[in-house]
Order: C-alpha cells, then structure tokens, then sequence
C-alpha cells in the first residue's frame, strides 16, 4: 500500500467534499480516502495498481479538478556584462548542456535569466559557475523561500479586485433601487434614471451595473452548473440557480419593458442578484482570509528551515541553497546560524537551542557524533556536520508532514456532517421547487413565488457543515504543534478526547531511567565508605555500579585497585583490597557469607519501603556501610498525577519492578492503582484488560518494550526523548521530555472536539432555522415577514465566516508549564 497527497480545486462547500471522497473512493484499489475542504487536499491510501491519472480522472469525472505537482527549483539571477543576443544564446546553450536543467531564458534587456533545475542534480552553484565560465557575472536575487509563490498571490490580488468592484456595483444598484424606498427620505438621483419619467433608462443602467458583476463572479455558475449537470450539485450550484433564475426573469422584465410593458420596472431583481454575488463573495474573501490563520503551525514549521547553508567541499566554504543538500554533504555551521540539515557533529562543540523543536528552553551541550536537527539554532561554537538524510526526510519535514495528515483526516465526528453534506444541496433544490410552486398555487403571484425559490436557494449553506470539523483539527492541531505535541490524526484528536484512564510506564517516563545514589548509611567515615565501593564498583560494568563509582568520585579523583574482582549474579560484587575481602550487594549475599545485618536493619527495611535498591557493604566479616541507588522520579511526575485526577482521569503506573518496590515509588507520585512485576510481553495484555472494563485507556510510553502496547491503547503516547519505534507505534508524540503534556494533550484534545460540537451545533441550527424562515414558513404560520435573497446572502457568507471565527478561538489555549 502507498499513500499520497493531491491538491483538489474547484471545491467550495461540503458537498463538494463529499463528491470528490465519493468519486476517487469507488476506485478499485482505492483503500482509504480523506478529503478536506480547508487545505483543499485528498489524502488517499491505495495500492500500487491505482494511478494519479486514474485519481486525476476520477475527480475531473467529478467536476473537480487535480492540480499539478513538481520537485523542480526555479531560480532567478541577475546576469551582468551582456551585449548582444549572441551572449543570450552562449548561456542558454551552456546551461542547456548542464544535466538536470528543465528550462533555462536569458532576457537581455532586463538582464534575468529564470533557470528551472532539479536540485538532486545540479546545484545553483554549478549553474552560476557555469555562466561565469562563458565570461559573465551571474548572482541571485535573493526571493523569500516560505513566501506565496507568484501565482498565488495573483489569484489573491485578483480576488480582492473583483470583490472591491462587485461591491462597489453593488452599492451602487442598491442605492438606485432601494434609495427611493426608505420612509421618509428621497435619496438624489439624476432625472434620467426616474424610474416613473424614464422607466427604460432606469432598466438599463440596472443592466449596465449588472453585466460586470455577473462577469466578475462568473467562476458560481461555471462550477455551479458544471456539478449540477454531472449530477453533484454543491453550494455552487445553489447560488447559481437562485442568481441565475433572478437574472432570466429580470431579463425577461426588461424585454417587456421594451415592448411598452411599463409595469415590469417594478418587478426586476437585477439588484438582488448583483448584491447576493457581491455579499458571497465578500463572504468567501473573509472565509479565505480566517482560514489561512488556521496554517499558521505549517507556516510557522515550514520557517524554521533555513535559506542558506554553508558547504564545505575540498576545504573550501561555498554558500548553497539548503534545498540543494545531498546525504554526505559536510556542513559548516557558525554560531547564531541554524542548522541546515539533519546530521551528526563530525567536528566541534557547542550548545544547540532545540526550543523551535521540542519546546524544551534549555540549550542542549553537542560534541562530535552527537545528532543535531535541522531548524534548531547553533548558539555558540563552530561545528562541521555530515547530512545523514535527504530533504524529505529530515525530522522537521517529517514534524511537517505529521501535522499536514493529522489535518487532512477525518474524525470520526465529521461523519455526521459528510451524511448530511452528501443529500444536503439535492434536498434544498427540493425544498425551493415544492416551496415557490405552493406559494404560486395559493397566490398566483410569480413575483413571489421567484422570490422564495432565490432566498431558499441562497440561505442554505453547506459550507458551514463542511468547515465545522476542519477549522477546529487544523487549529488545534496546529496549537499542539507549536508547543511540542504531534497529534498524528484526528482520529487520534478525538479519541484522546474520551481517554478515562492514563497508564504511565514507569522506567523513563514517571522516573529518569538513570539510576542515582540516594542514600549514604554508615556509622563510619562516608569518605572512607566512598573510597571502598569505588574501588571495587569501578571493575563492575552494572550501571548500579555506574551510579555508585559516580557518587564516590564527589569524594575521591582515583581509586586503590581492587584484585580477585567477581561479579555475583542476583546478589551483588566481591573484590579484594590487599588482603581485605569487599561484598558490596544484597542481604541474600551477607546471608551467603554469614555476614549479621545488626544494626542496619532498621535502614534496610526503611529503604526498601522506599522503593530504593540497597546495597550493603561489607569489609571482611563486618557491614561498614549501605548505599541506596534508586532510578528517581521526575520533577512533574507528581504534579502530572494530580492534575489528571482532578480532571476525573485513574492513573495506572505499570512496571516490571517488585510489588513492594512498586507500590513505594507509586505512593511517593500519589498512584494508588499499579500493574509490577510486568514483563514486556505482558503490558498490551494489561492495556486489554482494562479495555474489557469499558475503559479509554492512553498509554505512555518511550520504550521499544512499549510499543505493542502502545498499538493495543485507545490512544498511545510516545515521550519524543523515547526510542523510534515506540515513536513510530504512537498516535501522540510529545517532544519534550515532560510529561505534563500529557495533560495539555487531553485537556487540547476535549477543547478541540467541545470547539467542534459548538461548530456543528450551530451549523445545523442555522440551516434549520434559515430554510423554513426562507420557504416562508413564519409567514404562514405566524404572519411574521418573508426574507429578502440579499439579507440570506449576507446570512449565508456569515455563517461559514463564524465557523471559521470559533474555531480561531482554540489559538488562545493556555498550555500549563
């Protein structure tokens, strides 16, 4: 199975949505498939027989369209010393001659050359050496690599330009038609518009004012009847037909007004046309505008990655794009620049500010073999670094990508709204026939009638069905993001939404995973304890041996030699110094040896009540000390257990340690329910168990040895300082190695999906209070008034303005610290 990403066009509202899932999920081969009307992608899972002309062809069939695609670069450079067409010729010839050039055009009169390249290869230093080879001068000029590419930013400017006229004609049609209407005032207008002196000059300069407007707004009714005809009407299509059957029968008024019809003037609907067009497409800018916010975490992500890198190729230092890094490329990085590219330090040290990555606001100290990450920022020393992965591969891509899926998929909420997007836009055509021809069968009034039909047509708005899930994940997705936490789905988003139960790992995760000595006993001299355990310890590889050789160089820069050193498996070390024996290990040892713990046993059990590893020193026949080593628990682990209990969550704490020793670090974290003496294998059958009880379990996690539970979990979650594949078994990934974001994970998670039912609440609402208000069903009912088609346009842009507007609401979340 492979899974790809395609940008869709065309779509405007939920059901276009809908339409487009429909279309490439009927493919064969076709296993899973998520489209989303916010970042306009299909995200689609399938196996390697289906194509991307099969998917291309299967949207189009729709009445969408696929966009396309390119890994090429293109560069721009200022080209100096030309003369004559001839030097255009040498360089477009000497470029043409380059491997991995696409297109290369050389303009003498603004002396640019715009130069498409594959970076894999040839580098943009290659292309300007070339140039300078043929006896030019060629430099970049310079562009912002993270700014909206030309096309773009044309399509905005062009969109601003047709609102601001389409509003302007508007206003203007509304004061001509509406001004002479207002109680009480008479709004100047020249005498040749008198809709009672020159009713046909009144009708034109309607017509006049229209005509642009319709031109400018013409993209409704191309994909309004486009989707119509090929049997998947959308929003489109609504305001198409409404518009549309407004500016036929108005057409039809001004030719009866030729014909000496006069009456007519008083029944044109140029105005309401023009103004609804205006009012959706003021509504569809500001809809555009709000939801670009909503990728600020992508945008944010994307800026991280620097323009520029410095490589070192036969000693010497040549600026590159960053875009132009291959695996192996040797790297120099100065201070206060960021790093270029995923690597290991090859010479050097420094400290690497990862904040931009992890959240964590600590420098991290770097030396040689050491990882470093692209984006993070080099404080101080020089280093070299070797690339070990290509672009698309670095950690902060593969950040980008995560986010870019957790918001292209569906929860399992959205459902809901794709069900209803899917009949929604067939139902309301329904609903305008059967409700204009009733008001026609009882009045006989078409003016009426046509009216109704406009208004219902227009008030109805899919788009804010569509948009109620979407703008919520990509936010708080997106808020997640910028503080460390990767929700991989939004499935994932709205299972965590349910989590009851929290089971934590111990090793690693409630604790450090470093055992540290936390206790000296002896009725001696400690320096004089330190100096025997050193020296016996320093021969054990045992990392509790590590842990106590640690502590005893605070006391002591070297150590007597011990001899005869034996490591003794399940009970602890024996060594000599000169003719001394030392055993440093458990009570079943001193037992072994006839070794009395009087004295000491007061500590020992005091200690193992602790949860602590007791390791008892003995000197010939005599105990002269006990040293307790304990793996210790971090800082936020207590605090992490309150907040969840406070939020109605049980906290299960899972280890492979003793009961006893269990139960101590337990009680010191404030956990009362745990799983000990848990092998690896065991733990998903733990997680299982719970789930049998009905329980939502979330499972946190950084070892190798957790990653099946962590797939057996509702919602498995990967401490980022962990191992890859637990990482990679995870739905959650926090970055920092802080596990109060396990908190700030679920409290995101129910913000999000609470943010999602308020969107969808009033989505529904506005549509089942909207229609029948349309369809005249208050007038009938409660003789209340009818809704005019340009006060339902303006209602119908507003409602999708406002979705949007709530869910920018979940960018103000507090993360606890």
């Amino acid at each position: 199975m492979k899974d790809k990403t395609y940008d869709i066009t065309g779509m405007t509202c939920a059901s276009c949505q809908t339409h487009v899932e429909k279309a490439i999920a009927g493919l064969e081969g076709v296993d899973h498939v998520d489209v989303n009307l916010m970042t306009e992608q299909a995200h689609v899972v399938m196996n390697d027989t289906v194509t991307d002309e099969t998917i291309r062809k299967a949207v189009e069939d729709s009445g969408y369209g696929v966009a396309e695609k390119t890994v090429l670069k293109e560069v721009e450079l200022k080209i100096t010393d030309m003369t004559c067409s001839s030097c255009v010729a040498n360089i477009e010839g000497a470029l043409q001659g380059l491997s991995g050039i696409d297109k290369a055009v050389v303009n003498l009169m603004s002396e640019h050359a715009l130069i498409t390249y594959n970076p894999s290869k040839v580098k943009l230093v290659d292309i300007i050496e070339t140039i300078e080879g043929q006896g030019y001068g060629a430099k970049q000029i310079e562009r912002d690599m993270f700014a909206v590419d030309e096309t773009a930013i044309k399509k905005q400017k062009k969109e601003k330009r047709n609102l601001t006229i389409s509003l302007i004609l508007g206003g203007l049609i509304l004061y001509i038609t509406m001004g002479q209407m207002i109680p009480g005032v008479t709004l100047p207008l020249p005498s040749f518009m008198s809709i009672h002196d020159h009713p046909l000059m009144y009708s034109i300069v309607q017509i006049i004012l229209t005509v642009p407007v319709v031109i400018l707004n013409l993209g409704y009714f191309k994909r309004g009847f486009k989707t119509l005809f090929k049997g998947h009407p959308n929003m489109d299509s609504l305001v198409a037909i409404g518009t549309g059957s407004a500016l036929v029968y108005s057409v039809y008024g001004f030719i009866q007004i030729m014909n000496g019809n006069l009456d007519f003037v008083h029944h044109l609907y140029f105005e309401s046309a023009v103004v609804i067009l205006a009012l959706i497409s003021l509504g569809k800018y500001m809809e555009t505008s709000s939801k670009s916010k909503t990728s600020s975490a992508i945008k944010a992500l994307l800026n991280l990655k620097p323009k520029k890198a410095i490589l070192l190729r036969d000693g010497e230092e040549i600026e590159i794009d960053s875009d132009e890094i291959t695996v192996g490329d040797r790297l120099v990085v100065k201070p206060g620049s960021s790093i270029p590219m995923d690597g290991v330090i090859i010479e050097g040290h420094t400290s690497i500010d990862e904040s931009m990555i992890t959240g964590e606001s600590m420098p991290v100290d770097k030396a040689i073999d050491d990882d470093v990450i692209m984006g993070t920022m080099n404080t101080n020393g020089r280093i070299i670094i070797q690339a070990t992965v290509a672009n698309e591969d670095t950690k902060l891509a593969q950040i980008v990508k995560l986010v870019e899926n957790a918001q292209n998929e569906k929860a399992p909420i959205a459902k809901v709204a794709d069900k209803v997007s899917g009949v929604f836009v067939p139902v309301v055509i329904v609903i305008a026939i059967v409700s204009a021809l009733l008001w026609f069968f009882f009045t006989k009034d078409l003016e009426l009638s046509l009216t109704i039909f406009v208004t219902v047509l227009v008030i109805a708005c899919p788009c804010s069905l569509g948009l109620a899930t979407p703008t919520a994940i990509m936010v708080g997705t997106g808020v997640g993001a910028e503080n460390g936490i990767f929700i991989k789905s939004a499935e994932a988003l709205e299972e965590a939404s349910h989590v009851d139960t929290v089971v934590f790992d111990k090793t690693g995760t409630l604790t450090y995973g470093t055992p540290v000595v936390t206790d000296v006993k002896t009725k001696g001299d400690v320096s004089a304890l330190m100096a025997i355990v050193g020296a016996v310890e320093s021969a054990s590889e045992h990392p509790l041996a590590a842990a106590i050789v640690e502590e005893a160089r605070k006391y002591h820069d070297s150590f007597e030699t011990a001899t005869d050193f034996e490591a003794l498996v399940g009970r602890g070390v024996v060594g000599y110094l000169g003719t001394k024996r030392v055993l440093i290990g458990n009570e079943k040892l001193m037992v072994e040896n006839n070794i009395s713990t009087a004295g000491y046993e007061q500590d020992i059990h005091q200690l193992a009540q602790e949860g602590k590893t007791a390791m008892i020193v003995a000197l010939g026949n005599n105990i002269v000390g006990i040293i307790a080593v304990a793996d210790t628990i971090k800082k936020e682990a207590i605090r992490t257990v309150s907040m969840l209990q406070d939020m109605n969550i049980d906290v299960v704490m899972m280890t492979g340690d003793h009961r006893e020793t269990a139960q101590a670090i337990a009680g010191q974290i404030g956990i009362t329910h745990i799983f000990a003496e848990v092998l690896p294998e065991d733990k998903a059958n733990h997680i299982k168990d719970l789930q049998d009880q009905g329980k939502s379990v979330m499972m946190v996690g950084d070892g190798i040895n957790d990653a099946i539970a962590l797939v057996q979990s509702n919602v498995g979650v990967a401490v980022g300082t962990g191992t890859d594949v637990a990482i990679e078994s995870a739905k959650v990934v926090l970055m920092k190695d802080d596990i109060t974001d396990v908190v700030n994970a679920l409290s995101l998670s129910q913000a999000t999906m609470r943010n999602i039912r308020q969107n969808l609440f009033w989505a529904f609402a506005y549509n089942a209070v909207g229609i029948p208000f349309a369809a005249g069903l208050f007038k009938v009912l409660f003789n209340g008034p009818l809704l005019d088609p340009m006060i339902a346009g303006a209602a119908m842009a507003l409602s999708s303005v406002s979705v949007v507007t709530n869910a920018l609401r979940l960018r103000r979340f507090k993360i606890k610290k």
